[in-house]
């Protein structure tokens, strides 16, 4: 409809998608000390999730806001109290501005969320166990004009995954490190 209208809209598909549920960017899972899984969450990782995006210009965000805007023809929650969902900007949403209207928390979450595995003692005491802070959003694609070829248009909703480089010292390199810590320490005190 909105392309009969002009608008430039394409069809974006999310792989590794979070449906979180209560909206605290973590997907959590709950098992217990047997670990068997507890189902105290409603959060799930859908394998894809596709949605659309179409490009406006944000005069009630803001021209930083302007471009892309996710639209979901499919929600699976209410926003504001009906099933709907966006324009969320994608902007807002790589730069993590999830206090805006238009459900940013949501779509933010769909391609960002942390994965989490806590094991739950009792109603009062649980312990995270497990964290996956890179499995989420993974390949967001899109049709490449004129061709079938796929575009990956992730680096549009989130910045590059930093990449953990490990590395051997030795105890006595350490311990020197942590004498030179406290000698800046009472420096600067």
């Amino acid at each position: 409809v909105l392309r009969c209208l002009g608008i430039p809209t394409r069809v974006v598909t999310n792989f590794n998608s979070a449906h979180d549920k209560n909206l605290n960017l973590s997907i959590d899972k709950y098992i217990d000390v047997s670990g068997n899984n507890l189902h105290l969450s409603e959060d799930s990782v859908w394998n894809f999730h596709v949605w659309n995006e179409s490009w406006f210009i944000r005069r009630d965000l803001g021209s930083f806001y302007d471009g892309w805007q996710v639209l979901d023809a499919t929600p699976q929650e209410k926003s504001k109290g009906i099933y709907q969902c966006g324009p969320a900007s994608t902007r807002a949403i790589k730069e993590g501005d999830v206090n805006l209207d238009y459900d940013s928390p949501f779509v933010f979450a769909a391609v960002n969320a942390d994965c989490v595995t806590w094991i739950r003692y009792s109603k009062k005491r649980k312990e995270r166990i497990y964290s996956d802070t890179r499995k989420i959003g993974k390949f967001i694609s899109t049709k490449a004009v004129g061709t079938n070829s796929r575009v990956d248009i992730t680096a549009n909703y989130k910045y590059p995954e930093v990449k953990e480089i490990s590395f051997k010292i030795s105890y006595s390199q350490y311990k020197n490190s942590l004498m030179d810590d406290r000698k800046i320490l009472v420096t600067a005190v």
